[in-house]
């Protein structure tokens, strides 16, 4: 009986190591896979997004003007792009930046719905999806960031 039992003993240490070898392995895939979503959106907005609106670019200028809110609206929204790929590069940052730039997808989704019948509708929501899948996964780094505020003031 014990000849039988210790074998099996034997067999379910490695076992352990190679599930905790593979968790470890799958954790650093999806970080990795993460970042590097992180860093696709970052340029998206940053050249896709904000620049055309920065430099006024007529592609950008055209939609701000028919909805009323001019040059200083397009620039507003450009800097607010900017500024969010800029803090999904920042680890600090990272979750409050995902969470800004949902937020401002929500209000383009209304915006397209109401002015403009729902013509790119789809765009925002696919945007929001993966936002806030960075914004969930990265909320630990809140905690870093509301320390260094307070560290701050």
């Amino acid at each position: 009986m014990s000849e039988t039992s210790a074998p099996a003993a034997t067999t379910a240490a490695p076992s352990r190591t190679v599930v905790a070898e593979s968790v470890t392995s799958r954790g650093r895939r999806a970080r990795v896979a993460l970042r590097g979503l992180q860093i696709l959106l970052a340029l998206f907005y940053a050249v896709a997004s904000a620049l055309p609106k920065l430099i006024a670019h007529s592609s950008a200028a055209g939609p701000f003007d028919e909805m009323g809110w001019g040059s200083t609206g397009m620039y507003a929204i450009g800097v607010l792009e900017l500024a969010g790929a800029i803090g999904l590069l920042l680890p600090v940052l990272q979750s409050a930046a995902a969470t800004g730039l949902a937020a401002l997808m929500v209000g383009a989704f209304v915006t397209q719905i109401t002015v403009f019948d729902g013509e790119n509708a789809a765009t925002p929501v696919i945007l929001i999806v993966p936002l806030v899948l960075i914004a969930w996964a990265r909320r630990d780094h809140n905690k870093d960031l509301l320390r260094l505020l307070r560290h701050q003031s």
